[in-house]
């Protein structure tokens, strides 16, 4: 049975004068990070923020508000290089991502979905060359690095950007299914047959991720989306959570806990009750309201490309007008770049793909060597 005793907050900005509760589509989310019980530091960093006004929601209780018209913004980033850098890394990407965002979205007349999965791929790839900056001139930090999975709804669909192994689920019908793809090294066995989903989970191997944001200078978003219906509900988790807690066992908490923040503390303690050998994140939003329709049996639910040849020159041209930020802002340690860190466009962009040819090419080459070795 769903239990009925957690408490909504609906915050005054989203309320207005009226009940929140009338507009087409309601959000009712909650957040909540723990260190687990064996690190002594928590490297991951979340955010929910409406874009509208690039303020961040604070939970002691789950949060209820009308979506966002220019849209709502839920983000897991899982900070890797030890204590300091991890910390400095997720930190630094949260605080990008939604200022790069809000700066880009605020120039448009219109948010469609092109300009916001083009504002979305440039955040993060900012976010990205801001944290190598950084490393760059800290030596001591250097390869530092964080996941980041990135997702907004915008009317009554989700647009997401991957980058590492957190992961985003959609809990339908009480079923968990993944809407990201791991940029790790077991799916890519898994996808070439070499191994099970279940041998994966066992491998010594399984922590191995193929990108993040920071240790390379540009980096290759998964940009995906996905059509929300009635009573579906979001998770955005690091794998301190997917790496001990099974996707049906996510599912179960959700569709037992009516209290998003009771599903979230359930969610974590699992992960704990296991050891809590990692830092352990949960977003879990549940959409509702008229503006949505209910569950489909044709529905497609899953990794869905964005298929972003659809952009029109328009388009694209808006959604890259906003300037490249130099210094990332935030909880973390103030950042101190060089004046020439945000690269010109075409120099930028002339310099990216040459590295995503060396990077898909070692990639490659790795690959084999490891599934190789793994067979003989």
């Amino acid at each position: 049975m769903a239990t009925t005793s957690g408490e909504y907050v609906i915050p005054r900005s989203a309320r207005g004068d009226d009940a929140g509760r009338e507009a087409p589509i309601i959000v009712q989310v909650y957040g909540q990070t723990d260190v687990g019980l064996t690190r002594e530091h928590n490297e991951d960093a979340f955010l929910v923020a409406n874009l509208s006004t690039g303020a961040h929601l604070e939970f002691s209780r789950t949060v209820e508000q009308p979506a966002d018209e220019m849209g709502t913004l839920f983000m897991v980033a899982d900070g890797m290089g030890g204590a300091a850098a991890g910390e400095i890394a997720s930190a630094t990407a949260v605080d990008v991502v939604l200022r790069h965002l809000r700066e880009g979205l605020s120039q448009v007349p219109e948010v469609t979905p092109a300009i916001l999965v083009a504002q979305l791929n440039e955040a993060a790839e900012v976010a990205n060359w801001s944290i190598f900056r950084y490393a760059a001139s800290h030596p001591e930090l250097r390869g530092m690095g964080t996941t980041a999975t990135i997702a907004a709804l915008l009317g009554d669909t989700l647009y997401l950007a991957q980058v590492g192994d957190s992961r985003a689920y959609l809990v339908r019908d009480g079923l968990a299914i993944q809407l990201t793809k791991d940029q790790s090294l077991m799916q890519k066995l898994i996808e070439a047959g070499e191994l099970t989903e279940e041998e994966a989970a066992q491998s010594e191997r399984r922590n191995i991720i193929l990108q993040a944001l920071g240790p390379e200078p540009v980096v290759k978003l998964d940009l995906t989306h996905q059509r929300v219906r009635r009573g579906d509900v979001l998770i955005l988790c690091s794998d301190g959570l997917t790496g001990l807690v099974k996707p049906e066992e996510i599912a179960a908490v959700v569709s037992e806990e009516l209290d998003l923040s009771a599903a979230c503390d359930r969610l974590i303690r699992l992960a704990n009750d296991q050891g809590g050998p990692d830092n352990v994140t949960v977003i879990a939003a549940r959409f509702e309201g008229s503006g949505l329709e209910e569950a489909q049996g044709s529905d497609i639910v899953g990794h869905r490309v964005f298929p972003q040849g659809e952009a029109s020159t328009e388009e694209l041209a808006l959604a890259t007008t906003a300037p490249m930020p130099a210094v990332p802002r935030g909880p973390a340690p103030p950042v101190e770049l060089p004046a020439d860190a945000a690269e010109p466009d075409a120099a930028r962009r002339q310099r990216a793909e040459l590295y995503k040819r060396l990077i898909a090419a070692a990639g490659a080459v790795l690959l084999v060597l490891l599934v190789w070795r793994m067979l003989t």
